[in-house]
């Protein structure tokens, strides 16, 4: 499994494993119903509470990112993400005005920022079907 800890992060280590799941789905690296290690082997391989993979594999699957099929193990989802709702795509733009107010206060250009949303897209696996 290609997730990573890291220990000087700010961010908790629970929603690490949740973008890091998330990033490898969306770039490819982990296909549709591709199995995932168990509570235990990913926190073991991670040197982390077994409770701390727990709480992160159960928000992904509240995202419908994973599925677990008890006795089967816990699988990447093939159901198109559903619960995208208001409250989530207002979050999400005001995560964006947030990395835009910060880049005009460092004179960022909107063309510099579009360069950089084209070059992310690519590294993500290029264009998708995104709902408007």
């Amino acid at each position: 499994m290609l997730v990573h800890i890291d220990q000087k992060s700010q961010t908790p280590i629970y929603e690490q494993i949740i973008k890091q799941i998330k990033e490898l789905k969306v770039k490819g690296i982990l296909q549709v119903n591709e199995k995932l290690p168990s509570v235990r082997e990913l926190s073991s391989n991670l040197l982390v509470n077994p409770n701390t993979v727990s709480k992160a594999y159960q928000e992904l699957e509240r995202q419908e990112v994973i599925v677990t099929l008890r006795g089967k193990g816990t699988f990447i989802s093939d159901q198109p993400v559903s619960n995208l709702d208001s409250k989530k795509m207002e979050e999400l733009k005001n995560t964006l005005k947030q990395v835009l107010i910060e880049a005009r206060y460092y004179g960022i250009s909107k063309n510099q920022i579009t360069e950089w949303l084209d070059e992310l897209d690519k590294e993500l696996g290029g264009e998708t079907d995104v709902k408007s």
